[in-house]
Order: structure tokens, then sequence, then C-alpha cells
């Protein structure tokens, strides 16, 4: 639970915090800096849990929808999905929890996952009619390139450029003092190959999922969210109301480790 917290937390707050960064265009099509997925590489590699996973698409849900006012409940299923899935595989690569370089490959490996997922979902989409996506009307197949330029940008800026190269300096600086703190030892390493049995239960985990998270994704663009939260926070108040999220994000995460730290000093 504290390790779900705290990721929850810190996803969370480094999501926030890059929503008030500006988007730039890189061959006509929009790319947003962040999130600093660094940030969620370095922290879940340190414990390697499916909690740590699945805290990353909560933390987006909580601190970047809910608190936001723009929340959808069929709609956070595909990020729910893809998220903790690519992750939950990619994690079970690891077998040397002190070699950066195979840290550092395996968080970009699960970023790609999660934009290649993210890609033939939405290409999907087009196909079955719930959204027009940009592509030349007499080719409607140039869909796939468009969309997967714009996934393959993705992948390079946030997996590579504020993924797998701020995770080689952040990672081994974070390993050792952050487990301590939740009172937790490092994570250990395993002998044999990366890819074992676990690792094709978890892959095909992955695969059959996609249709289930591409249903759902669908279902919401046509028939609602089934819940949804929709105030519109930052529309009716501007985006100051971020430092709202990112306020009670840094609270959580910094509140969470000064408390187990006391707990830790104090032998309890």
């Amino acid at each position: 639970m504290m390790v779900f917290i705290l990721v929850m937390s810190l996803h969370g707050l480094q999501s926030m915090i890059t929503e008030l960064l500006p988007e730039f265009s890189v061959g006509g099509l929009g790319v947003s800096i962040g999130p600093f997925w660094f940030v969620a590489m370095s922290v879940v590699l340190l414990f390697r849990s499916f909690w740590a996973c699945l805290a990353i698409p909560v933390g987006g849900i909580v601190f970047g929808e809910i608190l936001i006012g723009d929340f959808s409940a069929l709609g956070a299923v595909e990020g729910l999905v893809v998220i903790t899935t690519s992750w939950f595989f990619a994690m079970s690569l690891v077998t040397d929890p002190s070699d950066v370089k195979q840290i550092a490959a395996v968080g970009f490996l699960a970023k790609a996952m999660e934009e290649t997922a993210a890609w033939f979902i939405d290409v999907g989409k087009f196909y079955v009619g719930v959204e027009e996506l940009e592509a030349i009307s007499w080719l409607p197949e140039t869909v796939w390139a468009t969309e997967g330029m714009g996934a393959l940008i993705q992948i390079v800026v946030a997996g590579i450029v504020f993924g797998a190269v701020p995770t080689l300096f952040l990672y081994p600086r974070l390993r050792g003092k952050i487990e301590p703190l939740l009172g937790m030892r490092s994570a250990g390493g395993r002998d044999g190959p990366m890819f074992t049995r676990s690792s094709l239960k978890r892959l095909v985990a992955w695969v059959g999922l996609l249709p289930v998270a591409f249903a759902v994704e669908t279902l919401s663009e046509t028939s609602g969210g089934l819940i949804t939260f929709t105030p519109e926070f930052v529309e009716t108040y501007g985006q100051t109301f971020l430092f709202v999220p990112i306020a009670a994000a840094a609270l959580i995460a910094f509140g969470l480790v000064a408390y187990r730290q006391r707990k830790v000093e104090g032998g309890v």
C-alpha cells in the first residue's frame, strides 16, 4: 500500500507539473513535453510489483482527471489496462537491478508498448466509425501512418528523451535510499534469461487485454462514460487551478515519506 500511494502521488505530481508546460509541433504533429516518464521508470522499477504498475495510471486518473473535474469511468479503463500490463510485463525482464542500462531499457520498452497499444486502439476506433482521425479521404489506410508517426514521436520524446536517458542518472541515486524510508529492502535480481515463462504469461495477458481496452474505449465514445465527473475546474478557474492537484500530490508523496521515515527511525 505504501508503494502504491508513493508511485501514484509522484506520477500524479510530475504529470500535473508538465501540464503547465506548452506543447510543441514536430512535422505538424503536436507533441507534449511530459509526462517526465523517468520518475515512473525509476520509482516503479525500484519496487517491481503489480501495485506499483497499477499506481501509474491511477495517479493520472486521480490527479489528472478527478481533481481537475474531467473524469469518465469508461474512458479511464484504457489507461488502466494498457499502462499496467505494459509495465507489468516489462519489469519481469529485469535480472540485474544494479545494471542501470538494463533498467533504462526496460523502462523504455514499457513506454513503447504503451504507445503501440494506444496506436492500435486509436486506429481501431477509426475503422469502427466512432472517431474521425486524420487521413487522406480516398486512402483511409493512411491513418496507420499518421497515428503511427504520432506514437513514434511520443516513444522517442517520452520514452527516450524524458524517460530512459534521465533514468540512467536518477535510478542509481534512488536505489537503496527510497526503499529503507518505506521500511523495505531493495528488490533483488535473479539468475537466468531475461525472458521467462512468467514473462510470456504477462505478454499474453497484454495482448489478450488489448481487445478489452479497445471495446471499453469504443463504448465510452458511443455511450458516455458510465460514471462521469465533469465540473471542468480548469475551464472555470483557469490554468492556476492545476496547482491544486500539484499541491495535493506533493503533500501525499512527501508526507508519506516523512511519516514512514519517522516510523522506521522509531523502530516501528
